[in-house]
């Protein structure tokens, strides 16, 4: 049944619902199609430097060819391609420059001729922003020897769809939307000399947006490493077209281009890839990759956005200390407090499964749960409870209906030891118990050893743990004849141990989720049940002898 802050927001949402119903028939209607016409730019008043698109796309060395193609046919193979990619045009960033103009003109005419008027999908908020960014960048060579009826008929539809993104801003709640409508809107700002007011919206918008998602170490509030990373890449290229048109650049823009590059710095694995947190997938930084080797990064502390880090010489290891993001930003996290993953000679050892939303929604669903993590799971249930009301979903996003507390967060950093130790109280309520995790690196003897404590708070609730490691899919695991002891295959000539005292382990099938297709793993796992008692599980990797 619903509780009274289940029904409060079931209602809000259905509320929102009819709202979007009504403006989607308005946006269709000729008085509204109206009103975003205004007037034509006379002139391009800065053209962008068109590369700069490279930084929000994630095309690399690849080509599309449309030298070939008839642009009467182009629109009409929608259902056969991918409506989003197609519409948003980034794939202008892949075209011959020198030899593509030509087609490329009519294919745009013909866009504008089926398309200049609200549609929807084709003038969802991402495409749409996507697209006046890759026109803008791109519109040296689209204006290029143009007739004044293409040019004015190009310009105009940027300025219908740029007005239809400034009226329908405030309603926007998706923070990952709304950066790329507000890049949008102060790119239009900066090209046209009529539209000036843009920059200054675009802007001002801008920190609003960076106060109320950001932490003052400039890492999101959501704790999602890909928001770090999708946010860092629009930031950036603000910041560069921003330069590259020589105006003034705004001082919190330089500000949290730089503490977002420092985070980034100190959360990238030593395969230069996003760690599987609270909504990362398995993402590389090629992107931004040359911002972030001329940054000197600035950490001064070992815990950024809820993540600890242990790094000496070959050794790397997050270890997830934070509780779970408020439920505004909670869209993307994954329940799995104190998990952690472990490299070793950059290699992946220990891993999380990942968020499998390149996958499916199932697979995203599924990715939530904290077996899917490298933690403790008790009672085969998830730390967090994830709304499941379809309607509250589609508004407010999968979030979380619960939260817990973190707490006893202790570094060390010794002359033999470094690492941490953490609590949290997520399965209090439920189970009557409390999880504490300590890991530390042995710099003398050089392996990682950790320790769980299960508390129970309150007796008289049999529980039945699971302690879950999971295993990065490249490599084999085995258990071996102790029955205590599990060997993980690296290489030919190269091994860990991983052992757990006075228990038994098993190994697992699992699945790893962080890339687009479902890949079969395995996972260390140490199960057992407890009634009245605490209980301490000391475990440690090392390189086999």
């Amino acid at each position: 049944m619903f509780g009274l802050k289940s029904v409060y927001f079931y209602f809000i949402a259905y509320q929102i619902t009819l709202v979007k119903f009504f403006k989607k028939l308005y946006f269709l209607s000729k008085n509204y199609n109206k009103s975003l016409k205004s007037k034509t730019p006379q002139q391009v008043y800065y053209n962008p430097n068109p590369f700069l698109l490279s930084i929000i796309t994630s095309y690399s060395n690849q080509s599309f060819k449309i030298s070939d193609i008839d642009p009467n046919i182009f629109w009409l193979e929608d259902k056969k391609k991918d409506l989003d990619e197609m519409h948003n045009f980034f794939w202008l960033n892949l075209i011959d420059r020198k030899t593509d103009n030509k087609k490329l003109k009519k294919i745009i005419y013909v866009w504008i001729l089926k398309n200049s008027k609200y549609r929807q999908g084709i003038w969802e908020t991402s495409t749409l922003s996507a697209r006046i960014i890759s026109w803008i960048l791109n519109i040296d060579i689209i204006l290029n020897n143009s007739t004044f009826d293409f040019r004015k008929s190009f310009l105009n539809c940027i300025i219908s769809q740029t007005n239809h993104l400034k009226k329908n801003i405030r309603f926007e709640k998706n923070f990952n939307k709304k950066i790329e409508i507000l890049t949008a809107i102060i790119l239009t700002g900066l090209v046209f000399k009529e539209y000036e007011e843009n920059f200054d919206i675009g802007i001002r918008e801008l920190e609003s947006l960076v106060k109320v998602f950001f932490d003052n170490n400039g890492f999101p509030l959501s704790r999602n490493p890909e928001d770090l990373f999708f946010f860092s890449k629009y930031f950036i290229f603000c910041r560069e077209i921003i330069k590259d048109s020589q105006r003034y650049l705004p001082e919190f823009l330089e500000d949290i281009v730089e503490k977002n590059l420092n985070c980034i710095h100190f959360i990238k694995t030593p395969n230069d890839r996003l760690p599987l947190f609270n909504g990362a997938t398995s993402l590389g930084l090629d992107q931004i990759k040359k911002y972030l080797d001329n940054f000197k990064p600035n950490i001064k502390d070992n815990n950024l956005g809820g993540l600890f880090k242990i790094k000496h010489k070959n050794h790397f290891l997050l270890f997830d200390i934070d509780k779970p993001p408020q439920k505004k930003f909670s869209k993307s996290y994954q329940s799995g407090p104190l998990s952690f993953e472990y490299f070793l000679d950059g290699i992946k050892i220990i891993t999380n499964s990942g968020f499998g939303c390149l996958i499916s929604k199932k697979a995203e669903l599924l990715s939530r749960l904290t077996a899917c993590q490298s933690t403790l799971s008790i009672n085969d249930t998830s730390i967090t409870k994830f709304e499941k009301n379809e309607m509250i979903s589609k508004i407010f996003g999968n979030s979380i209906q619960d939260s817990f507390k973190s707490f006893d967060i202790s570094p060390i950093n010794e002359n033999h030891l470094i690492g941490c130790s953490a609590s949290n109280n997520g399965y209090e309520k439920s189970f009557g118990c409390s999880h504490k995790r300590e890991i530390y690196l042995d710099k003398e003897n050089n392996y990682i050893k950790g320790t769980d404590h299960i508390f129970k708070v309150k007796d008289g609730y049999p529980i039945r743990y699971a302690f879950r490691f999971h295993i990065n899919p490249e490599l084999n695991v085995v258990k071996t004849m102790s029955g205590n002891s599990a060997l993980i295959q690296i290489s030919k000539n190269k091994s860990l141990i991983f052992k757990i005292n006075d228990e038994n382990l098993e190994i697992e099938k699992s699945i790893y989720l962080g890339e687009k297709k479902i890949i079969d793993s395995a996972c260390i796992t140490i199960s057992g049940n407890l009634v009245n008692k605490n209980k301490i599980f000391n475990w440690e990797i090392r390189k086999s002898i």
